[in-house]
């Protein structure tokens, strides 16, 4: 049984979801939203407790001011108020992409809070050495998603990311759940209000190495060419620390959540790590 609930943080709303029993496992994305992993979900609440939310300004979590950006520590707090709701001193967290930077935020902010933290792919960008390319490539999708919309947007995004294309060169769009309607409001989020918080934010290797989270670092094993790649490897390199790998490619949890769900149990027992 799925059961939703919403919670009232400063100058946010959040939409969250929660499945299952067992140790609390929070599964989390940005700016995907909850739907994107109720499959990933279903397949742990066997024996975890699985919490989904919306990130703030995404989807059921509205926003008090649109004009506010969604920063990596918003988020983590956001991520700290829904454990207060549950009652939960501490809980195991996996977090894909943005979500992965949410989890890196929730770490460093509210330590001892995490007991995991599976940060899978996090677009760590300023990590790289060519770290002002890809700040000046993240800017530029922003201002073609001023220009041109979201479509425009989606795909030099995606193109910048490392995903290959056809043979002219065009890129798929994001997966997408829902209406036409909270998609094109989803994205216009991202990348007006989001996008450029995520990639610009620099992990405290500090923090993440002090605090009494054992942070494993998630990579796709067949996300070679993605820059998310890149990205997790010079993360897990200042942290000292093997990137685990996962099945799929950057999202892997969508096609194929049941074999995702059991590679992650492992990471979370503490094998493979």
């Amino acid at each position: 049984m799925t059961t939703t609930h919403t919670l009232d943080v400063p100058g946010a709303h959040l939409y969250y979801e929660v499945r299952g029993s067992g140790p609390l496992l929070l599964v989390l994305g940005s700016p995907m939203a909850s739907a994107f992993f109720a499959p990933l979900a279903d397949a742990l609440a066997a024996d975890h407790t699985v919490v989904t939310a919306d990130p703030r300004g995404i989807s059921g979590s509205s926003v008090d001011d649109p004009e506010q950006d969604s920063t990596p520590e918003l988020r983590a707090d956001d991520v700290a108020a829904i454990m207060d709701a549950l009652g939960a001193e501490t809980a195991d967290m996996f977090g894909s992409s943005g979500g992965a930077v949410t989890g890196l935020a929730v770490v460093a902010r509210h330590p001892g809070r995490l007991r995991t933290l599976v940060a899978h792919e996090p677009p760590v960008l300023e990590l790289l050495p060519d770290a002002a390319e890809h700040r000046a490539a993240t800017e530029e999708v922003v201002q073609t998603f001023h220009r041109d919309g979201v479509d425009a947007a989606w795909r030099k995004f995606i193109g910048n990311a490392g995903f290959s294309g056809d043979d002219d060169g065009n890129v798929d769009g994001p997966p997408q759940e829902g209406s036409v309607e909270q998609h094109l409001a989803d994205s216009a989020r991202f990348f007006g209000h989001e996008l450029r918080a995520t990639a610009g934010y620099l992990p405290d290797v500090e923090a993440l190495s002090a605090a009494p989270t054992r942070v494993v670092i998630g990579i796709g094993a067949e996300s070679t060419d993605l820059v998310t790649y890149r990205t997790s490897v010079a993360l897990a390199r200042l942290l000292g620390v093997a990137p685990v790998e996962f099945p799929g490619d950057h999202g892997g949890f969508l096609p194929r959540p049941v074999e995702f769900a059991e590679a992650l149990r492992k990471v979370l027992a503490g094998a493979g790590a």
